[in-house]
């Protein structure tokens, strides 16, 4: 508790006795009379108008990638309730990255999630899409860099617009299309590392592909993972042109790196925020979650808060065993922390409490403007200087009649 400070003391209650003094001998003496009263001062203007604070923004989309298929849709209402029927507005699920066939969208596969898309407005459907066939089957550099060429001059074309019409005709031409995601390191046929100038121009070709089907309104998202991985992200990165978002996949990797490095390291996730920034596109954090340190509810209150400040298109959750909170038993911490950070969370902003309401200040009456001249003295008045001070407190001047004492006797 702070300490109360006294007020340095005034003269100002000796004065105040020296002129009540005198008032009660000047009213006890006859003939002695008051001038005009001083006109009362104006009233203070009413206060300003508060300006009403601006309406919180609506909390960003968020789900969780549960199953590629059926069951995937299936567990997102069971995961809404978990959550205390949070909303989940984004439904996320992966081409199978096999044959071109399945990348073009095989008959029956995206049905399921068409439908749930299309039961809400707004809703999202976040489709990760293979750049290669036999997309994890450890293909070599040298075969990688001459499938990446022969993309780059447009022979793989027809199956990214086969794919295109396929979403157009399932009536969700406005999927996020996650395209040949963490393409920075080494586990996908779609990598960048071998030939970056290919890659680049093999992206273009496909989003210009997908871009020329009638009807299509699709978002294309640029993820690398976090941190420089084989290659430096920003390397691969396409251009602003056929780029409508820029992601990142973020999980809780290395082994004892605390969230301070994550964010800090080179590539990592404040340099995404500040490319995504400097080219003028929204975030997206289509995949992150626990990994190489376990059971981390650090972490994961961490990502959640660093996702409410900067605010992508949508963030999900990849929720299977080590990396989930619903569907592993593994994180008990994390799935605890995860739950209450989001248990009942929905697009509507946070209500607010209401600004109490300030009564209004009642309008002062007009008041007669002061004349220019001081009031002049009855006539026979001796007027008495008091000072000013003193006069002000009494409202005027005083004057006594000179022949007060003829009239008395």
């Amino acid at each position: 508790m702070a300490v109360r400070q006294s007020r340095t003391r005034t003269g100002r209650p000796a004065r105040v006795a020296a002129v009540l003094a005198a008032a009660a001998f000047l009213a006890a003496c006859p003939g002695v009379a008051v001038g005009d009263p001083v006109p009362p001062a104006p009233a203070p203007p009413a206060p300003a108008p508060a300006v009403p604070a601006p309406a919180p923004a609506a909390a960003p989309a968020f789900g969780a990638y549960l199953d590629y298929g059926p069951r995937g849709v299936a567990r997102m209402a069971e995961l809404s309730q978990w959550l205390g029927d949070a909303e989940l507005r984004v439904g996320h699920t992966y081409l199978p990255g096999d044959r071109w066939s399945n990348i073009e969208g095989a008959p029956g596969f995206l049905d399921v999630w068409a439908d749930w898309r299309t039961r809400k407005a707004d809703r999202m459907l976040v489709l990760n899409v293979p750049m290669m066939e036999r997309n994890e089957e450890g293909v070599d550099d040298d075969e990688v860099r001459e499938l990446l060429r022969r993309g780059a001059a447009g022979h793989f074309d027809h199956h990214f617009r086969a794919l295109a019409e396929r979403l157009v005709e399932l009536n969700v031409p406005d999927t996020v299309l996650v395209l040949g995601w963490e393409m920075n390191g080494t586990t996908y046929t779609h990598r960048c590392g071998p030939d970056p100038e290919a890659w680049k121009t093999y992206w273009n070709r496909i989003v210009t592909a997908m871009r020329s089907v009638p009807g299509q309104k699709f978002r294309f998202d640029f993820t690398p993972s976090r941190g420089r991985d084989a290659v430096p992200w920003t390397q691969c990165y396409p251009g602003d042109d056929t780029v409508d978002i820029i992601g990142m996949d973020s999980y809780d990797q290395p082994r004892g790196m605390a969230f301070d490095e994550q964010v800090k390291e080179p590539f990592g996730l404040q340099a995404h925020v500040d490319f995504a920034k400097a080219h003028g596109k929204p975030l997206s954090y289509p995949e992150w979650g626990l990994f190489r340190n376990g059971d981390n509810a650090e972490y994961m209150r961490r990502m959640l808060a660093w996702m409410d400040e900067h605010r992508p298109v949508y963030n999900t959750l990849t929720d299977y065993c080590p990396h989930g909170v619903w569907q592993c038993d593994d994180n008990p911490r994390s799935t605890a922390v995860y739950r209450s950070v989001l248990f009942g969370r929905t697009d509507e902003p946070a209500p607010t409490a209401p600004e109490p309401t300030v009564p209004a200040t009642p309008t002062a009456p007009p008041v007669p403007a002061v004349p220019p001249t001081a009031p002049r003295p009855q006539a026979g008045c001796s007027p008495l200087e008091l000072g000013d001070w003193v006069e002000h407190w009494l409202g005027g001047k005083l004057c006594m009649r000179l022949d007060w004492y003829s009239r008395s006797r």
